[in-house]
């Protein structure tokens, strides 16, 4: 069972259930009553409770081994920032992505002036162990600050057009938000937002570029490296 993140002793569904019940409630918009019943059609019976239990515990776990099997960051990233309301108090959503679009890294914040973008700074250099050669924001003045203090090294790029792709990345957000009727707390929000940037990518691969049958044979290699990681050997999850 390599590079399985948490045991399952204990529990007393079989990983089949759990990683599929994770799959069904980051992959698509539901909610946890909503795969309940999902998961009732199948025949096994758990709460929606249990389920919510399973995706805080497992959820960051399996998102951490499919980030880990990435391959190396390119270096020119694009990082922009978004509010989001919980509990009717307005947040930023920090967010950095590849040149190719994938989410490199989120945090949820109070502000957004230096502080916080030198935190989020500090926080990627931390996490990846690298300075990328290009950083491409907006023309939000708090970048250009932290950015002389923590990173010098790299270019800086604000022209206004040019971070797109990071402001697209916050779509699937926002459509999540919305079908969750908002956060409920920040915790919340970072917790369910660290995960939800890496597993529903993994089975989004680039369908408009592909025929019937390369994006069939992709998904199949999707779905076998998420049984791997989630120590599935069962088919529930894929079919």
């Amino acid at each position: 069972m390599a590079g399985v993140p948490v045991s399952y002793k204990n529990h007393r569904h079989p990983v089949e259930v759990i990683s599929h019940c994770v799959w069904l409630y980051f992959r698509f918009p539901l909610s946890f009553r909503e795969a309940e019943e999902l998961t009732l059609e199948r025949g096994v019976i758990v709460s929606y409770e249990t389920i919510r239990r399973w995706c805080g515990k497992f959820g960051q776990g399996y998102a951490n081994s499919l980030r880990r099997r990435r391959p190396r960051p390119g270096d020119k990233w694009h990082l922009d920032e978004v509010f989001i309301k919980i509990n009717g108090e307005q947040k930023y959503l920090w967010r950095v992505v590849y040149a190719d679009g994938m989410v490199l890294d989120i945090l949820v914040q109070n502000r957004r002036d230096k502080a916080a973008a030198r935190r989020f700074f500090r926080r990627l250099l931390k996490e990846t162990g690298s300075v990328p050669r290009v950083v491409v924001t907006d023309k939000l003045r708090s970048y250009s600050a932290a950015h002389r203090e923590v990173m010098p090294s790299a270019e800086h790029r604000s022209q206004k057009g040019l971070n797109n792709r990071a402001e697209n990345s916050h779509q699937p957000t926002r459509q999540r938000e919305r079908a969750m009727k908002g956060f409920r707390s920040v915790g919340t929000a970072q917790r369910f937002l660290a995960a939800f940037t890496s597993i529903p990518p993994h089975f989004r691969p680039s369908r408009h570029l592909m025929t019937a049958s390369p994006y069939r044979f992709e998904m199949t290699l999707r779905f076998t490296l998420w049984n791997h990681i989630t120590g599935n050997t069962g088919m529930l999850a894929t079919t």
